[in-house]
């Protein structure tokens, strides 16, 4: 895609939906961390329903601790791989607790030393609670930016070389919201199985050869 044809994207983007905002209840930067974490091959839905409930009994690491693996197993149950989730929880809350005074630390190396914590999910914690121009590429994004040609080819074939292309092709003034956009779309309107290119604000610009008439 054309330098200008990505800026038109993201333009067309953000006037469709200026506030764009993600999916995930969080009360703060640490409950912002454990829903990302628990939203791994789950979905934001799922998660909100089990968070719910347990961000009342555990908003911070120290909570968390008190409230023990056990008890936050029995919340978190109907997500899938809940026992190594919460396990992942209770760790990284105890690192947080011994190695920074409790508080989600705003580094990416930092961040991705946490258990459970990778760089997608690094991405999103930094970009939605320190507002760092960080794009967190999950599988709405990555199909999104082959199937347009915002980032596919050798460029696209790991969630990493789309994460690398679309951080040095997005205009820096679109980057601060990017990651929600771009999430939003593939979720609603760039579906995996039928993307609704009727309603798509950017399907003059996409470059997938079978879209949908109806």
């Amino acid at each position: 895609m054309r330098k200008a044809d990505i800026a038109e994207f993201f333009r067309r983007l953000a006037t469709d939906n200026p506030e764009p905002r993600g999916e995930l209840d969080y009360l703060n930067p640490y409950t912002l961390l454990v829903a990302v974490v628990l939203s791994a091959q789950a979905t934001d839905v799922g998660v909100n329903k089990a968070t719910d409930a347990l961000f009342k009994l555990a908003d911070t690491p120290e909570k968390m601790l008190a409230l023990g693996e056990a008890r936050l197993k029995d919340c978190i149950r109907t997500i899938g791989l809940y026992n190594t989730k919460a396990r992942n929880i209770i760790r990284l809350s105890e690192i947080l607790v011994k190695e920074h005074q409790g508080s989600v630390p705003d580094r990416r190396a930092a961040l991705e030393a946490l258990p459970g914590v990778g760089r997608k999910t690094a991405s999103i914690v930094l970009n939605d609670a320190f507002g760092y121009p960080a794009i967190a590429v999950d599988t709405h994004i990555f199909r999104l930016a082959n199937r347009t040609g915002l980032a596919r080819g050798k460029t696209g074939k790991t969630p990493e070389a789309v994460a690398d292309r679309l951080e040095a092709i997005v205009p820096a003034s679109y980057k601060p919201h990017a990651h929600h956009w771009l999430i939003l779309h593939g979720r609603h309107v760039c579906k995996a199985r039928k993307p609704d290119c009727p309603n798509c604000v950017v399907s003059e610009l996409c470059a997938y050869g079978a879209k949908t008439t109806v």
